[in-house]
């Protein structure tokens, strides 16, 4: 029951925003909400997230070990992929929707819900090497390697969270500590800014058509996403020596479905839009259900 209100909780302000976009519709612009996110709010997010506490050895090695398991992945569907499609926009797709997840504003909500505040720490630094994966292999995918990642990396570096996120991390190894009078308004902006991305993420899942839909591609990455993903994951971590907060953190984080930015990606380089935004839709719906057999079958007791 305590689950079921901790995810139902998350999940209201995305309903929130896909109800205030079915009924305002043109007159609610997530445009300028992006915007208001990305460069406004985010930077509070980031910072307060990286300074949450002390950075050791085991907060620096949980973004690596979550992007070695996305490695090992790729390199295990990559052959697949290229077998079941032929066309190269929805082989990209796969591929990122396979490996890609939405760790910032569902993913640290949702370890503040599951876990409590001390999770913060972890899923921060892996949602800024998650944004590095997002833009760098994801759009060298979704411009069908005409992008290239040196160009993408140079792009990465135009974001606040970025900026925020290496000044924090300088912070937090430096000794340094948030005044007390600063660390409320600091949190403030932090939770404003998870409010308004899970409002986001619901109002683009509101302009998505179910009738344009290529069902093996929800077919593919739902095995891999959730069959695939927690097996390897599982067989990855039991050698190491991770506290149980740390193992399940990185295992919600790799199974958490798309961010909206993919649909806007998708869109910059044409590669099927509506696809994307469907896969984003549907396997939220699905990763909502296969939240509560996590918690049954594969999270550790905290």
């Amino acid at each position: 029951m305590e689950l079921a209100l901790a995810i139902g909780g998350i999940y209201f302000f995305i309903l929130l925003g896909f109800g205030g976009k079915k009924h305002f519709n043109e007159r609610l612009d997530e445009k300028s909400l992006v915007l208001i996110s990305l460069y406004l709010l985010q930077p509070f997010l980031v910072f307060w997230g990286l300074t949450s506490r002390s950075i050791d050895r085991g907060v620096l090695e949980a973004p690596l070990i979550f992007l070695g398991v996305i490695a090992l992945i790729l390199l295990l569907i990559l052959p697949f992929a290229y077998r079941f499609f032929d066309d190269a926009r929805e082989r990209s797709i796969v591929l990122v929707a396979s490996i890609v997840g939405n760790t910032g504003n569902l993913g640290i909500p949702l370890g503040i819900a599951l876990f409590g505040e001390s999770s913060v720490i972890y899923t921060s630094i892996i949602n800024l090497a998650n944004v590095f994966l997002v833009f760098t292999v994801g759009v060298y995918f979704y411009s069908r390697g005409s992008f290239s990642i040196v160009e993408s990396l140079k792009n990465i570096f135009r974001l606040p969270a970025i900026w925020f996120g290496s000044g924090a991390i300088l912070f937090n190894l430096s000794g340094l500590e948030i005044p007390p009078p600063l660390e409320l308004p600091l949190r403030m902006g932090a939770y404003a800014t998870m409010v308004l991305q899970l409002m986001i993420f619901g109002i683009y899942l509101a302009t998505v058509k179910v009738s344009r839909i290529r069902w093996p591609l929800l077919r593919f990455v739902s095995v891999v996403k959730f069959l695939l993903i927690p097996l390897l994951t599982w067989l990855v971590l039991m050698p190491l020596d991770l506290s149980p907060m740390v193992f399940n953190l990185i295992l919600l984080e790799l199974v958490v479905p798309m961010a909206v930015m993919n649909v806007n990606l998708a869109a910059l380089y044409d590669c099927h839009p509506d696809q994307v935004a469907f896969l984003t839709f549907a396997t939220s719906l699905i990763f909502l259900l296969y939240l509560f057999l996590l918690e049954r079958w594969a999270f550790h007791p905290i």
